[in-house]
């Protein structure tokens, strides 16, 4: 990676105000004043929770040559430091941290994946496909991450980290010689208020579907659904006066498809998993407990499919995903089709819990209304017995949700727990009676139960269940932790689910 001065991390961006010299080199790119080094940029980001200029005077004693900064400073004659002041800094931070990392996501097959529900799968999908078809690609999502070692988890508390960690990890891609990289790009990444996807160049998108999520933060469903379309509008970009972005991928089934498909001139393919019009689409659809089979109807053609998938949700993620690989590689249908049925699903993705138990125990990530309309009806049609459902909601998040969440519950299960999923700073209590005004048909201590604890509403839900009973452990799916106001918990939702059920005396082997 080459050396960078201050002037050229910064050219194209509006300057209100430089105080010093400019030509100076500039050794990282640094938001965390506890993370400056000497001869770094430090960017004073006004935060939710904090604000960065608060942090000025420490990233300086630690060494920060230069300070990017939002609101008027004081002047400073005794610092050495250059500062520059600018209508935003997150618009700087991106475009700096971009080409600090000497812009890889030129140099790769970027391709972004976004939506409400289904994104990390999707995401995970599609790097297995071109895995399959014997092509080198990287993997940024919410769960793993991928440079060219291997998946590990993701490091990162955000789904989509700040622009540095976002730039950093597609130039370690580069550097291990990788020609593709799916990146999970939530809305929050794409919003104008954090700039964490701004200056990434996109090969493709996809959209998966989008339903009622972080109403908190982007203020309203048309905000929110706008922010996702920046992916699809920044396909339309242009670099050294040819077009970037080569394809787009729309859900046909979903109400937005439309507004996705205005916000970008780029080849566009949609899928639908229920047989409605579209360039490819699932019939005669088979769904068993963890696979599924049915047909692919695409230019005339049609392809018997496969897969070894729980969940029929995961039609409609595999087509996203087929469509990608196809659309990215130039690849024949039938070559990606026939990889179908080698791919795996994603850990705490409707993974299912097997201690020799006489009931069904599974574990899915879904937290949003959207999800548990697919989810919830699913189980309950392979569900012999009672499905138990257990669940919380997010806390200093989206609060219209919830009582929607506890609604699609109470249509569905015959038994509801609610329990904390990460109530931060809220009260725990609260969050979960706002659920349960949503659960109208369920009754207190006799089918509707407010366990805050989670191990022990965990624990609440096997001792109900009987033969042939679903119990069905929603909202933490692959996480390592429960946020609480003062602590985070250690949390694996798999394994103490595991540990509970060997205390009632089930063990396989």
């Amino acid at each position: 990676m080459a050396a960078h001065t201050l002037s050229t991390l910064l050219d194209g961006l509006k300057q209100l105000k430089v105080q010093g010299d400019t030509d100076i080199a500039i050794g990282g790119v640094r938001y965390d004043s506890r993370e400056v080094r000497e001869g770094d940029l430090f960017f004073a980001i006004p935060g939710e929770h904090t604000d960065g200029h608060r942090y000025i005077a420490e990233a300086l004693d630690a060494g920060a040559s230069a300070i990017v900064h939002q609101r008027r400073v004081p002047e400073s004659k005794s610092s050495a430091a250059v500062f520059v002041q600018t209508p935003s800094v997150r618009r700087a931070l991106s475009i700096a941290a971009a080409s600090f990392y000497d812009h890889p996501s030129r140099e790769l097959c970027c391709i972004g994946i976004t939506g409400t529900d289904g994104k990390s799968t999707t995401a995970y999908l599609l790097y297995q496909l071109l895995a399959a078809l014997g092509l080198r690609a990287g993997l940024l999502s919410t769960v793993l991450v991928d440079t060219g070692t291997g998946t590990r988890a993701n490091p990162f508390r955000q789904s989509t980290p700040e622009a540095p960690e976002v730039h950093q990890l597609l130039s370690e891609m580069r550097s291990s010689g990788l020609n593709y990289a799916v990146v999970e790009a939530t809305s929050h990444g794409l919003s104008e208020k954090t700039e964490r996807l701004a200056d990434v160049w996109w090969r493709g998108a996809v959209m998966t579907n989008v339903s009622h999520e972080h109403l908190e933060f982007h203020g309203s469903f048309e905000r929110y659904r706008s922010d996702k379309t920046r992916l699809f509008a920044a396909l339309d970009r242009e670099l050294s006066g040819a077009p970037f972005g080569e394809f787009a991928v729309i859900n046909s089934d979903d109400p937005s498809a439309d507004v996705f498909r205005e916000a970008t001139s780029r080849r566009l393919y949609t899928y639908s998993a229920t047989g409605r019009p579209a360039d490819v689409r699932a019939v005669d659809v088979d769904i068993a407990v963890d696979s599924a089979q049915f047909k692919i109807e695409v230019e005339g053609a049609r392809y018997d499919a496969q897969l070894e998938l729980p969940g029929g949700f995961n039609i409609a993620n595999s087509l996203a995903a087929l469509i990608g690989a196809k659309a990215a590689t130039h690849s024949a249908w039938a070559p990606v089709i026939e990889k179908l049925p080698s791919l795996r699903p994603l850990k705490g993705r409707m993974e299912r819990v097997d201690e020799g138990q006489s009931f069904s125990v599974i574990v899915d990530f879904a937290h949003t209304p959207g999800s548990f309309e697919q989810v919830l009806p699913q189980v309950r049609d392979l569900t012999g017995g009672r499905l138990i459902v257990v669940f919380g909601s997010a806390g200093e998040r989206d609060r219209r949700k919830r009582k929607l969440q506890g609604r699609v519950a109470d249509r569905y299960a015959d038994v509801i727990i609610l329990a904390d999923e990460d109530p931060r700073g809220e009260k725990p209590q609260r969050i979960l009676e706002e659920i349960a005004v949503g659960c109208r048909r369920h009754r207190r201590e006799h089918d509707l139960f407010l366990v805050p604890d989670r191990r022990e509403a965990i624990r609440r839900a096997l001792r109900l269940a009987t033969v042939g009973d679903t119990v069905l452990l929603l909202g933490k799916g692959h996480e390592s932790s429960i946020l609480y106001n003062d602590r985070a918990v250690d949390w694996n939702e798999l394994t103490i689910t595991r540990e509970l059920l060997n205390d009632m005396g089930y063990r396989n082997g």
